[in-house]
């Protein structure tokens, strides 16, 4: 392994207490919960009914398929440490983005500044976050910088300001203020706002909320545990608001957006994603009533997010974002929740328990 690349993996992405058994005791639970899912789905699709049920278990199946895709490259990525990880979810915003612009179209006015997305901002943010504030001594890690300073600004700001700029050199002026807005809130949302779930790995946390005028006791775990709980979360939250939904739902949020989302789906999720987030709060540095509390955080950003998402695809007149799984939509489509939750998140993490 060259000598760069090992300073990096051992000294800035905090490998020390990478293998923390709460990780993977997380992970075993999420893999047995899939493995009955599965049991059950596979039960359920012999029956030989046809129907609403029939196409309820068929897309029960479908998404089961796609969470065994996810997991498997969730723990491929762990098999490479923080850097796989960062990797991993660089290759998911960079996709992620591929289908958020082809689902509104562009101009050729608009393939450089495309291409300054793609391939300098997305990846640029991604290596900030690998650097994250421990940085190798060749880039300055014994002068303690802290690259939270660069990439929490770097697209909000600079990339912001650089894309309408580069479309007006291109001289295509038709229609160039909502082209400008696409372009910036697909890099907002698809890369920025995901960056924030790598980011956790970064976090040096206390076991408990910071208290005032006194030095925290730092906590023993794993950020790791902490970015599967949040991913997990995230997810659970997006079920239960449809299974809440589907089984007493009455009052529709926004009926021309997403006919399927309803008000006590969202309540439902919001008790029942706190309750989980509570039961899993021995993974993490929060007391288990702090988990709740941001589990039903999350609730709400994943349901803003999905309802987000719902508003453009319906202005676009698509219905899914991609293709992932054969009937299943995209890539967009499974982490939309994630990209609103993920800089709430990955905030009141940092300003409580971050030391």
């Amino acid at each position: 392994m060259p000598v760069a690349l090992q300073c990096i993996m051992t000294n800035s992405l905090g490998q020390a207490n990478w293998h923390d058994p709460r990780t993977y005791i997380l992970l075993a639970v999420v893999l047995a919960a899939l493995s009955i899912a599965s049991i059950v789905g596979f039960i359920l699709s012999r029956r030989e009914k046809i129907g609403v049920e029939s196409a309820l278990v068929q897309r029960f199946n479908r998404k089961l398929q796609v969470w065994w895709m996810m997991v498997a490259i969730f723990a491929l990525g762990f098999l490479l440490y923080r850097i796989g990880i960062v990797i991993l979810f660089g290759f998911v915003s960079f996709w992620a983005l591929r289908e958020f612009i082809t689902m509104t179209p562009t101009r050729r006015g608009d393939h450089r500044s495309l291409f300054w997305v793609f391939f300098f901002f997305t990846p640029l943010q991604y290596i900030l976050i690998a650097l994250g504030s421990n940085p190798p001594d060749f880039l300055g890690g014994s002068k303690q910088i802290d690259y939270y300073d660069f990439y929490s600004i770097m697209i909000p700001v600079y990339a912001s300001l650089f894309i309408p700029a580069r479309a007006a050199i291109a001289g295509d002026y038709k229609r160039f203020l909502e082209r400008s807005a696409k372009i910036q809130f697909g890099l907002l949302i698809c890369v920025y706002s995901l960056s924030y779930a790598p980011a956790l790995l970064d976090l040096k946390l206390a076991s408990t909320v910071r208290p005032p005028m006194s030095e925290p006791e730092q906590w023993q775990g794993s950020p790791s545990s902490v970015l599967v709980f949040f991913v997990l979360i995230a997810q659970l939250a997006s079920v239960f608001e449809r299974g809440w939904g589907y089984l007493a739902g009455r009052h529709v949020i926004a009926e021309k957006i997403n006919a399927s989302r309803t008000w006590e789906g969202f309540l439902g999720s919001m008790v029942t994603t706190g309750i989980v987030g509570a039961l899993l709060s021995w993974a993490t540095p929060f007391y288990w009533w702090e988990a709740g509390i941001l589990g039903a955080v999350v609730t709400v950003m994943a349901c803003a997010g999905t309802m987000t998402m719902s508003a453009i695809k319906r202005d676009r007149g698509v219905t899914d974002t991609g293709t992932l799984v054969q009937g299943h939509a995209g890539i967009l489509d499974q982490i939309d929740n994630m990209c609103f939750a993920a800089p709430v998140f990955y905030h009141l993490t940092r300003f409580f328990w971050a030391i």
